[in-house]
């Protein structure tokens, strides 16, 4: 497992980890805060990893974590 955190655009904090590839599947589990607070958690799975670089895996996993929180607020 490899640690990720990072902010989404409207303003929620996360921190988690992320599965490396396995069959080309990337499995990640957040716990997104505001101000502090808890605010919630996610998971999610991103297809067709397994010729990524390590940048641009991680990039592909905060842009899942981005949509999964904010699409569904």
């Amino acid at each position: 497992m490899t640690d990720i955190s990072g902010e989404t655009s409207n303003g929620f904090a996360y921190e988690g980890e992320y599965q490396l590839p396995n069959a080309g599947r990337v499995h990640w589990s957040v716990t997104f805060r505001h101000d502090g607070d808890f605010a919630g958690m996610r998971h999610g799975c991103v297809h067709g990893m397994q010729d990524t670089d390590t940048a641009g895996l991680e990039d592909a996993v905060k842009r899942d974590i981005e949509s999964a929180w904010t699409l569904s607020r």
